[in-house]
């Protein structure tokens, strides 16, 4: 059996939300019309990076899609990354554990340590050791990341691979019918995001899908991004619990999802 790492203040959160695409220019226009992000030019490398800022926070980033990784097939995407306590233990435990190693284990003076990886069944994330500390987590506020959904080919198999891998634990669990069980998780008291076995119809592979909370409304969200060229592909709808929700395709063809509470 598998030893895991032991449970910090900062194992198995979501901390950084990164972009790649083919146009970050238009990226860019896109997210603040529809999201009401702003940019911030990193000068910390010699690479051409963006910051996304919600409000004073930068919370991602945007960059080209690398060539290399557009030749061997990756679409246009969002990357999330999870920090650890210790990226290079991580990345031997998720091998043993059955992930591939994307982007070996690299570092960048004043952002630290981070690597891509691909779990069993071939979704892609990424881990990172901050070389800062990491502020207390809160609650996920307006403009931020709210909620990491994980649709996969074998539902059981990644329960158990992240739980080993991030400490992550069962929060709760809703029956979604014929479609199956809709496996909540989290740790402590946050609950993170959703894992649900791939539906038989659903052409892309296993595959990690990120929801901006947006300040006003999913619909409105929706309506901004499809008349700027996104494809609208589920909702918008409601969900358990009474949020609002669209998942969509950005005009350059990386797929996000929007979430709004309801109106109070």
């Amino acid at each position: 059996m598998t030893a895991t790492a032991p449970v910090t203040a900062t194992r198995g959160r979501f901390v950084w939300h990164e972009l790649m695409t083919p146009d970050p220019a238009a990226a860019q226009k896109f997210y603040r019309d529809v999201v009401g992000w702003t940019t911030s030019a990193w000068t910390g490398g010699v690479m051409d990076y963006t910051m996304w800022m919600a409000g004073e926070t930068a919370i991602g980033g945007v960059m080209t899609l690398p060539a290399e990784a557009a030749a061997a097939g990756a679409p246009p995407h969002w990357l999330a990354y999870i920090e650890m306590p210790d990226v290079d233990t991580t990345i031997e435990q998720a091998v043993t554990l059955g992930a591939k190693v994307l982007l070996p284990a690299r570092s960048v003076n004043e952002v630290g340590r981070f690597a891509v990886l691909a779990d069993p069944q071939g979704a892609a994330f990424a881990v990172i050791t901050n070389a800062t500390p990491m502020p207390p987590e809160s609650d996920p506020r307006p403009l931020e990341f709210s909620w990491h959904e994980l649709n996969t080919t074998d539902l059981p198999g990644a329960i158990s691979f992240y739980e080993q891998l991030f400490g992550w634990k069962k929060q709760s669990e809703f029956d979604m019918g014929d479609k199956g069980a809709y496996h909540m998780f989290g740790r402590d008291r946050f609950t993170y995001g959703g894992m649900m076995k791939k539906p038989a119809d659903m052409t892309m592979p296993s595959h990690w899908l990120h929801y901006i909370s947006v300040p006003d409304s999913a619909d409105a969200a929706a309506e901004r991004a499809t008349k700027r060229g996104a494809t609208l592909m589920l909702g918008p709808m409601e969900v358990p619990g009474g949020d609002r929700i669209a998942i969509l395709t950005d005009p350059q063809g990386a797929m996000f999802a929007v979430q709004s509470k309801p109106a109070k």
